[in-house]
């Protein structure tokens, strides 16, 4: 693996909760990376000294600039997919990060238009490749307990990072030179190095250890989490267990191709990519990419409306946090149907005060459109990201994830594209466009979208519906059987015999007909979901 440490050096002696902790801190400066990219070029674009260097770019112009970076990771999130599962979470991290910040310097030191855009692209690769990574490893490093708090934390990073990029936007617009939006586009390069320097220090994800039999170094990692270090300790050697009967028995099933992945579990992969569209759709991006555009629609002016977008930028990342603690005890769901609700009358609300265009439409439009924010920081802001790698087996979770982040990437790069075209256009009439999106999130997550709260990770085919012929690890535990010549003592555990897996599959369930019965059963929710009894997970410890 990369990096010089031992596999069973633990980061400065750190282990259990310290640990866990520290690398879900670290690796959030991945997407922060994302939500500075994100907003960096929101207060650029507005700048005298920036429109007059790239000679008064057009609406369209501006908006290609903004949304080219989206190609660049729409390219790589379907690539890093592959690429996770082949040389490991950390060192996709490593490469993802020195690719953006190879990317962020030809943005920095651009001479001319194609030099910008060609780094947006470069930045974007990087962009994409973090941005599918680091939620996956985020998930199989977190205990399923509070799995949805940590991936919450990581999202209060990427919104940290957009919430910074404004600000150094607006103490820059000071600046009487080019450096006002050089400065800022530099930025991303530090940031970008103290990712890639780290990333030679956490360590890599048990999970992908286990799966490709550095079964030594996977338990080391469990140890420095759960047992203090100690590779004799029940805990670990117990988790130990329960990933690797779920590796073995996804071995016994066959490839583990794109293919097979769409055939097997489509259900789990429309709701992942349909999570990752709607939270573009739903119109953030329009706030995140051109806000002080919109608030000079609104009536704000020049560096007033930079000011504006700080405000609400501060606000933005407050309403990040109440998730940490509402989403393991409220659950996914409500989350995702309460935010909808509320987002969808903001804009509804924002576009009528725009078409007013009354003397106090500037005040309520920024009051509504931090409504809208806080709102999408807390609902389909983060849980987007943390329920597509929770919801996918780990033989597919890096594919599944990254299709999902494809998707977000695919519809981020249409709302870049497109909002400030349709703002010279419509007007006032986009907003209502977004709204609509947020009603129809609403009602998809309601009747379509299943719980997973407290569910482990190795439980997830029983929430679904599309169990393995197999056992669960949750209701595996009887059957598996110590055998000597572990490199860990007592940790071997013998392959399911398929054939007598398959006689024990679950009968056939009766199945509606017609059109209706089509879409239920392919939709289907488990009204009860499985806890997977006392199955706990942390995974973070050495490296390899």
């Amino acid at each position: 693996m990369a990096g010089g440490r031992r596999p069973g050096d633990s980061i400065h002696g750190l282990t259990g909760k310290p640990l866990l902790y520290f690398t879900s801190v670290f690796v959030s400066l991945g997407v922060f990376l994302f939500g500075y990219d994100q907003g960096v070029m929101s207060g650029i674009i507005t700048g005298p000294y920036f429109k007059d260097y790239f000679n008064q770019p057009t609406r369209a112009e501006i908006g290609t600039m903004v949304a080219i970076l989206e190609v660049g990771a729409f390219i790589s999130s379907l690539i890093v997919g592959r690429v996770g599962d082949v040389i490991g979470r950390r060192r996709t991290i490593l490469y993802g990060s020195i690719i953006f910040v190879t990317g962020g310097a030809l943005q920095t030191f651009a001479s001319g238009m194609p030099t910008l855009v060609v780094g947006r692209i470069i930045a974007g690769l990087g962009v994409g490749a973090l941005s599918t990574i680091v939620p996956v490893y985020q998930s199989e490093i977190s205990p399923n307990h509070n799995r949805g708090m940590l991936a919450c934390v990581e999202f209060t990073g990427n919104i940290v990072g957009y919430c910074s990029s404004v600000w150094v936007d607006y103490f820059c617009s000071f600046i009487e030179s080019n450096y006002s939006w050089r400065l800022p586009l530099f930025m991303q390069c530090i940031m970008g190095s103290l990712l890639m320097f780290g990333s030679l220090i956490i360590c890599e994800s048990p999970r992908w250890l286990l799966d490709n039999d550095h079964d030594e170094e996977g338990i080391v990692v469990l140890a420095n989490l759960h047992g203090g270090g100690d590779v004799h300790a029940e805990r670990p050697r117990e988790e130990f267990r329960e990933i690797k009967m779920s590796v073995l028995i996804m071995r016994s099933e066959g490839e583990r191709s794109y293919g097979e992945m769409w055939s097997r579990y489509r259900k789990r992969l429309l709701i992942a990519m349909s999570a990752q569209g709607f939270a573009q759709l739903n119109g953030i991006n329009v706030i995140s990419y051109y806000a002080p555009l919109v608030f000079e629609q609104a009536g704000w002016v020049g560096r007033s409306a930079i000011l504006m977008t700080g405000i609400n930028g501060l606000i933005y990342t407050a309403s990040t946090l109440p998730p940490w603690w509402l989403v393991d005890r409220w659950g996914r769901r409500p989350i995702l149907l309460s935010g909808g609700i509320v987002m969808c009358l903001s804009l509804a609300t924002i576009s009528y005060w725009i078409y007013m265009d009354v003397h106090y439409t500037p005040t309520m439009v920024v009051v509504f459109v931090i409504i809208y924010n806080a709102f999408f920081g807390y609902s389909w802001g983060p849980i987007p990201w943390l329920y597509p790698p929770e919801i996918m087996p780990l033989s597919i979770r890096a594919k599944g994830a990254s299709l999902s982040t494809a998707t977000n990437w695919a519809f981020n790069w249409l709302v870049g594209e497109m909002t400030p075209i349709l703002q010279e256009w419509i007007g006032w009439r986009l907003y209502l466009i977004h709204a609509f999106s947020c009603a129809c999130s609403v009602v998809v997550v309601y009747f379509l979208y299943p719980e997973t709260k407290g569910v482990a990770l190795e439980d997830m085919d029983a929430v679904f519906g599309d169990q393995t012929v197999a056992p669960t690890p949750a209701t595996a535990r009887a059957s598996l059987i110590s055998r000597s010549g572990s490199p860990v003592p007592s940790l071997d555990i013998s392959p399911p015999d398929v054939d007598a897996l398959k006689s024990r599959a679950p009968p056939s369930t009766t199945k509606s007909s017609g059109v209706t019965g089509m879409f239920k059963n392919l939709f289907q929710r488990k009204s009860d979901n499985e806890s997977g009894g006392n199955y706990r997970r942390l995974d973070d410890g050495d490296d390899v």
